[in-house]
């Protein structure tokens, strides 16, 4: 597990500072609460891993700036202030000392560099299904339905250690190619999204098909799906996503915001 960070400039570490951050427009606000409900909602499901894996968001505009958590704080500490602003080279955008964890930052950082409309949100969860899942040579099959959402849509990326060196950024874009949702191998999962919703619904879906998978498995022999049929289930299920006004996700994470609210709103402040 990687404990490298980098120490930049933001603003001092506090669990739940409650200002908004200066200068920050409403379209950010906005993005800053949407994404610390996505970290609370990744404590809520018991995701995280310690203090380890992130979720970024790239901010509107045309700087090339994202959101990460700050190093240290438990998700369920986030808040939409504390979340740091920084650039694809890990320069921050505010004041105060503060550190980000490295390995995040390169990772992260690759997806948000592409400028992609698909990347703009990017989520990383080290669990147990899912690293079990990244440890099996055949990876993600198509066993369930929420599986057959990645059927022939998934990439992988072979395993080269701790997320350390920056040219491994080049090499993390071009394994993810057009996809969006990726199995690190040997490492996790990690999804890219246009949104918070929309990539926050296609973690949750990726985490289940690969809980579903290591189940099966372990109860009996795996009935997988033929090529076909899973093709048509995946397809079906993009179908009945765009069926959807408000965009792919964003009914189910207004549900989960209102949960969270309440049982503890101070993502919000």
């Amino acid at each position: 597990m990687n404990t490298r960070s980098v120490h930049i400039a933001t603003t001092s570490q506090t669990v739940n500072p409650s200002t908004r951050p200066t200068n920050c427009s409403d379209a950010e606000w906005q993005l800053r609460v949407q994404l610390a409900a996505a970290y609370r909602l990744v404590d809520y499901f018991g995701w995280t891993e310690l203090i380890y894996g992130h979720l970024t968001a790239r901010l509107p505009g045309a700087e090339d700036h994202f959101l990460i958590n700050p190093w240290g704080l438990n998700y369920d500490e986030i808040t939409a202030s504390n979340l740091v602003k920084v650039d694809v080279n890990g320069k921050a955008m505010d004041t105060g000392p503060q550190t980000i964890n490295y390995a995040g930052f390169i990772i992260h950082s690759a997806l948000h560099m592409t400028q992609a409309a698909e990347s703009h949100v990017v989520m990383h969860i080290h669990t147990v299904a899912g690293m079990a899942v990244a440890a099996l040579e055949e990876g993600l099959v198509p066993v369930s339905m929420f599986s057959t959402a990645f059927y022939d849509k998934l990439a992988y990326h072979d395993y080269e250690g701790a997320s350390l060196y920056p040219d491994e950024r080049e090499r993390l874009v071009q394994s993810m190619g057009s996809a969006k949702a990726m199995i690190l191998r040997n490492h996790g999962l990690l999804v890219v999204g246009r949104t918070v919703p929309e990539c926050f619904l296609r973690l949750y879906r990726l985490e289940r098909a690969c809980q579903v998978q290591i189940a099966a498995a372990k109860a009996g022999t795996l009935r997988v799906l033929p090529a076909k049929l899973a093709a048509k289930s995946g397809a079906d299920l993009d179908s009945f996503q765009g069926l959807h006004p408000q965009g792919e996700g964003a009914t189910e994470f207004e549900a989960l915001m209102r949960k969270l609210d309440r049982h503890d709103s101070s993502y919000r402040t």
